[in-house]
């Protein structure tokens, strides 16, 4: 395929990026670096089979015109991080909704077919045990920035299946559920590698909450093939489909995992959401996906487990930094 990836310099987007390169396609990426980074695609540069253009989806008419000999879209861009959405909820929505609605249409122009990566935020605070693509969506007020990204996502999904039904081209919906794993970035809330850079550091390790909620982590290793596959399906087309792990842990059960897992002395704190984010911020506190659909589609089964997504950042952090780390057992 000759293959577009919006957001491809982000943590997901470059795996996605490796992983197309390395199966024979051709891969152009749209990113304005503003999450991304050029370093996590430095193992492309110079494959004539890769190029990067700097520059927003916002920008309606360089996506047109990025998107314009492609055949395929993998739509990742998107403000990402819940420091990012409750910082800068209107710059956040503006870039989720209209940047999505600008890749959306330029694709269906092309005729090419497309993914847009969604969340499990859209579900909210529906924390039933397991949900499932078709799960009611319990959101918090739309005043409280903490649900404006649930909300904008949600619409992200609509504009995608409205124009995958009214256009007929292929178009497949990925929620992601907690994905972690290399060059994930820790500075925008993401709690995995927060974690394993502060007990790596022999910082305490900062649990926002009482360390009581229930997540599950799925690998970037899992997700990437999943996505690709996906695009492959037509039983796909025009679905919403859940990607993540199924071992469900706490994040105090995390922290305490991490820090066993770098030999730190790191001690646990706990800071309150007001604290952390500001007033009036929510939290949900469980999140477990039904992955049945994506295993009944493509015969997608998580393969690794907590510790080796765990282990995967702290191999990754520790080769980042060639200084010595605080790592006292």
């Amino acid at each position: 395929m000759k293959a577009v990836v919006t957001g491809g310099a982000g943590f997901i987007g470059s795996h996605l990026c490796d992983h197309l390169i390395a199966h024979g396609h051709e891969v152009l990426v749209l990113d304005d670096l503003s999450t991304g980074s050029e370093t996590n695609l430095e193992q492309l540069s110079g494959n004539p089979d890769f190029e990067l253009v700097k520059g927003s989806i916002l920008d309606k008419t360089l996506v047109r015109d990025v998107i314009s000999e492609c055949d395929t879209v993998f739509h990742l861009a998107a403000a990402v991080g819940v420091h990012t959405i409750v910082d800068k909820p209107l710059q956040s929505l503006r870039t989720n909704l209209h940047g999505t609605e600008n890749v959306v249409e330029a694709a269906a122009a092309r005729g090419a077919r497309f993914l847009v990566a969604s969340t499990s935020e859209v579900y909210g605070k529906n924390d039933t045990d397991g949900l499932t693509e078709d799960a009611d969506r319990i959101l918090g007020s739309p005043l409280k920035s903490r649900w404006s990204y649930a909300a904008a996502k949600g619409l992200d999904e609509l504009v995608a299946y409205v124009y995958g039904e009214e256009t007929g081209l292929p178009c497949v919906i990925t929620r992601f559920f907690n994905i972690v794993g290399p060059r994930q970035t820790g500075r925008y809330g993401m709690v995995v590698p927060r974690f394993v850079g502060q007990a790596l550091a022999g910082e305490p390790i900062t649990v926002y909450g009482d360390g009581t909620q229930r997540r599950c982590f799925g690998s970037v290793f899992d997700i990437i093939p999943a996505v690709v596959k996906l695009m492959e399906t037509p039983a796909a087309y025009n679905r919403a489909v859940n990607l993540g792990g199924l071992e469900e842990v706490t994040i105090r059960g995390l922290a305490e995992r991490v820090v066993e897992l770098t030999g730190s002395s790191s001690r646990i704190e706990y800071v309150s959401y007001e604290d952390a984010y500001g007033e009036g911020y929510e939290d949900m506190q469980r999140r477990m996906p039904d992955t049945a659909l994506a295993g009944g589609l493509i015969g997608y089964k998580p393969q690794r487990r907590l510790d080796d997504i765990i282990g995967s950042i702290i191999e990754h952090k520790r080769a980042e930094s060639p200084s010595p780390q605080v790592v006292v057992a």
